[in-house]
């Protein structure tokens, strides 16, 4: 078993305030939606985290760096929308944390993996730190993200971006 580092509280700041934060779940090696699913559980016990909701799991062709790869394990996808008052980088660094719990090897980029968990979105937050980009600068390109996240809140907006039903649609056509 994997120990959780420490885990930092709130930004300094005292009196921060609930923001609505968006995380995407990928996983194509092992048992997929258990996987998912024990790492939904796993957000939703941070602390400083409430009413997590999940949507739906979908199953999409493993993307690589060239394009979709029909050949790789399919991917089981997945979005959370929650309340967290956890700053986003905390919660980006607890992300990566449940994903080393469950393996995750980091070798090869958008290479297999057993979890993959971004932060797509933390309320209107628009971050160009390296460390935590937000929001995702890929979310507006993938309908393994989009989709179920319409599925959760059909007014969902990426900032900058847009809405994410227009996005679906465009990317469907």
């Amino acid at each position: 078993m994997v120990r959780m580092p420490p885990i930092p509280t709130l930004d300094p700041r005292p009196g921060r305030d609930a923001v609505r934060a968006v995380v995407a779940f990928g996983a194509n090696l092992g048992d997929r939606a258990e996987t998912i699913r024990q790492a939904a559980e796993r957000i939703a016990r941070l602390p400083l985290v409430e009413d997590l909701r999940l949507s739906e799991l979908h199953e999409s062709v493993a993307v690589r760096l060239d394009g979709p790869d029909p050949d790789a394990p399919a991917y089981v996808n997945a979005v959370a929308v929650l309340t967290t008052r956890l700053a986003p980088q905390v919660l980006l660094g607890l992300l990566h944390a449940i994903e080393d719990e469950h393996g995750r090897v980091r070798t090869e980029r958008w290479g297999d993996r057993t979890l993959d968990l971004d932060l797509i979105a933390y309320g209107d937050t628009v971050s160009d730190d390296p460390h935590a980009l937000l929001p995702h600068p890929r979310a507006a390109e993938r309908l393994f993200v989009l989709e179920p996240w319409l599925s959760l809140d059909p007014d969902a907006a990426i900032p900058g971006a847009g809405r994410v039903a227009d996005l679906v649609e465009a990317l469907r056509r």
